[in-house]
């Protein structure tokens, strides 16, 4: 029997939140382990073809860091700015 050869591929989604708040007060901390795995699960099964296994590690992304990505984001969204 062949082995089966996997590989991890990094991936990543761009987004952004507003709040009025300051970003530490803005994010949880008591995301569960069940929590976690529930949206791996759910990102797995709606952006990937059964069999592909998702890992996370949430984390905020300084936006000069993402910064291209978000504002493509914020176009889509919020569309261009009129001059």
């Amino acid at each position: 029997m062949e082995e089966q050869k996997f590989m991890a591929v990094p991936f990543s989604l761009v987004g952004f939140f507003v709040t009025d708040r300051e970003v530490e007060d803005s994010i949880r901390t008591d995301l569960t382990p069940e929590e976690l795995e529930k949206l791996q699960d759910i990102l797995a099964k709606f952006l990937f073809k059964e069999g592909v296994r998702v890992a996370l590690y949430p984390s905020v992304v300084p936006p000069e860091q993402a910064s291209e990505a978000v504002e493509e984001l914020e176009q889509i969204i919020f569309g261009e700015e009129e001059s």
